[in-house]
């Protein structure tokens, strides 16, 4: 099945549009505010009415930060939001549900969206962008698939993922007969071991390759010790790892939140290492890999995933 749509492509989490005499911008990491400021500004002086929403302004200090150069929506379970916005992001993106019922320290969906929302009449593109698929009722993710299967539209992309504790070998049967594209997951502490392994050896033993078995692998929140253990766990069991390192909620740079025994430097050095495929020949062990040597970008955005690698 061959899409025929919008190409994906996203955005690099800033996206801003005029619309008559209003300027909409949308911003997903906080790290990326200060540019959005700074287009907030522009439309402010070209005369336009600027509106500022996206997860980077969820949070009631990133709000403080644009709101005297921009509206920012607010509002029980809507902060931030502005309708039609992902779609500026990427014209091939789309989401069937908000929310989510996990409770991550680390993630702004809690705050900024709640528990599940279902939205049974999204429009069907082939990046589905929803936080826990696995999540959801049963009923409603067979009323994704359904949709999926009666447009024609393949799944090129799941692209936040499946939740390890609830997905199962049902999960997985169901969400198969459309799902194109890389099966994500997440191992964020060494709690989640069990529930991991188990998806990855659904997914290994019903014959899926490592390169489409990608496992989000949180650094930083435990100690170097657990964190490297989760990611060579990642590889043993037959997937490959894509390392973020922790960073706080509200950081208005790009730079990883320390802890335990890490160091700033230790931790974009393992994402690296680890993103960039070096434990295939380069360096089998991250103690192996010479950071100074540059083999790769240190920080490449790949606009296809939506992801920096």
């Amino acid at each position: 099945m061959k899409w025929a749509g919008p190409e994906s492509q996203w955005s690099g989490g800033l996206a801003h549009w005029v619309q008559g005499d209003r300027a909409y911008i949308s911003c997903a990491f906080t790290f990326k505010l200060p540019e959005a400021r700074q287009w907030a500004i522009y439309y402010s002086r070209t005369g336009k009415k600027v509106f500022a929403g996206g997860p980077a302004l969820a949070h009631l200090k990133t709000q403080k930060y644009m709101e005297d150069v921009a509206w920012v929506p607010r509002g029980k379970g809507n902060p931030g939001r502005l309708v039609g916005a992902l779609q500026r992001h990427n014209p091939a993106a789309t989401i069937a549900s908000r929310g989510c019922d996990q409770d991550c320290s680390f993630c702004i969906v809690p705050f900024m969206e709640g528990d599940f929302t279902e939205l049974p009449d999204f429009p069907v593109l082939p990046v589905l962008c929803d936080n826990n698929l696995s999540g959801l009722p049963a009923e409603y993710q067979d009323h994704i698939v359904s949709r999926y299967q009666a447009e024609g539209v393949p799944l090129l992309d799941a692209n936040s993922g499946f939740e390890p504790r609830t997905f199962s070998a049902t999960v997985f049967e169901r969400w198969r007969v459309i799902n194109r594209g890389v099966w994500r997951l997440a191992y964020d502490d060494l709690v989640e071991r069990d529930f991991i392994r188990e998806c990855m050896a659904i997914l290994s033993g019903a014959g899926i390759p490592p390169r489409k078995i990608q496992i989000y692998t949180l650094l930083g929140n435990e100690p170097y010790d657990a964190c490297m253990q989760r990611v060579r766990e990642v590889i043993e069991w037959g997937g490959e790892p894509f390392c973020q390192p922790l960073m706080k909620l509200i950081s208005l740079t790009r730079d990883p939140h320390v802890k335990h025994d890490w160091t700033a430097k230790k931790l974009r050095a393992v994402a690296r290492w680890a993103n960039n495929r070096m434990w295939r020949s380069v360096a089998p062990r991250f103690e192996d890999y010479d950071p100074s040597i540059r083999r790769a970008p240190r920080a490449r955005y790949d606009a296809a995933q939506g992801l920096f690698i």
